[in-house]
């Protein structure tokens, strides 16, 4: 009687163990029928099985589940070392960008150079296309054979498209032949009034071009999309500070800056409907949150 005792004893031991095993690696559409099995080998009697319809109960699965549950946007913790770092990479690009400048004067004036209009002119179509050279952050632009092809590339088709989004090839036609030159030129032309490149009023648009090389290290490195929308929108006020000051020198070198505001004003609008429509959770706030993200500066890696 007692070795009949101890050997249930030992099956029911054994059932729990088992039981225990099944609720913790497998989920509930597998766990009746594993279940079943362990309890025919064992000779332990078990529950039924529930009817058709009846809900299961699994408490730990439940909890696991609900452990994993996303945060919303109104919960999630601002990442103020990331804003820290745009704010230092905008100040530090700035000074690079002047000093450079200031190094250009120098060596005009100190070696008496005539320096014609297309020098200039090409130096500023440079800045306008290459200006995050000065960067210390990752400003990488969409790669533009994919971008063309419609294929996925950093800031361009790696995240939900709004419907009314410009064919790929609409880009690197208005960057580099439109807004590019324009914004050359009309340097040029302050330039010509100033006779100097490191002037005040240049210096107002080589801001707008750190705030740009920033942004798209939010937008297309880091794939913030939340914080792109108000980022956008500085990049936006910053052209039509720009294009203010030009106009004070020369008035038709200001307007020659608008149709950069007014690309700007549709590309605003594309950045904010991209959000919209990768948002429909309302996990993605518009600023940056702490997560596995991390700006760095290149130099620091």
């Amino acid at each position: 009687m007692a070795a009949s005792r101890s050997s249930r004893a030992a099956r029911c031991c054994a059932f729990c163990v088992a039981w225990a095993l099944i609720m913790g690696l497998t989920g509930p559409g597998q766990t009746w029928t594993t279940m079943t099995t362990v309890r025919k080998a064992s000779g332990v009697p078990g529950p039924a099985r529930p009817a058709m319809g009846q809900r299961e109960a699994f408490p730990r699965y439940q909890t696991r589940q609900s452990s994993q549950t996303t945060l919303r946007a109104s919960d999630k913790e601002l990442d103020t070392e990331a804003i820290g770092k745009y704010f230092t990479a905008i100040v530090v690009q700035m000074i690079a960008i002047t000093a450079f400048f200031s190094a250009l004067d120098l060596a005009v004036q100190s070696y008496g150079l005539e320096v014609p209009d297309w020098a200039v002119f090409g130096l500023f179509f440079g800045m306008s296309i290459r200006s995050r050279l000065f960067s210390p952050l990752d400003n990488s632009r969409p790669d533009i054979q994919k971008a063309t092809k419609g294929e996925a590339t950093g800031g361009f088709n790696d995240r939900q498209m709004p419907s009314w989004t410009p064919p790929g090839i609409f880009f690197p036609i208005m960057w580099i032949l439109i807004v590019a030159p324009l914004r050359a030129a009309s340097s040029m032309m302050i330039w010509q009034q100033v006779g100097h490149i490191c002037d005040a009023t240049i210096l107002v648009l080589m801001l707008h071009l750190c705030i740009g090389d920033t942004w798209n290290t939010v937008n297309n490195v880091e794939r913030r999309l939340g914080a792109a929308v108000p980022g956008v929108l500085c990049v936006w006020a910053s052209a039509l500070l720009a294009s203010y000051a030009y106009y004070q020198i020369e008035p038709f070198a200001g307007q020659l800056l608008l149709p950069t505001c007014l690309w700007l004003t549709v590309a605003a609008a594309l950045v904010t409907d991209t959000w919209r429509v990768n948002n429909s959770s309302g996990t993605e706030p518009l600023f940056p949150y702490r997560s596995e993200t991390r700006t760095r500066f290149w130099f620091a890696e």
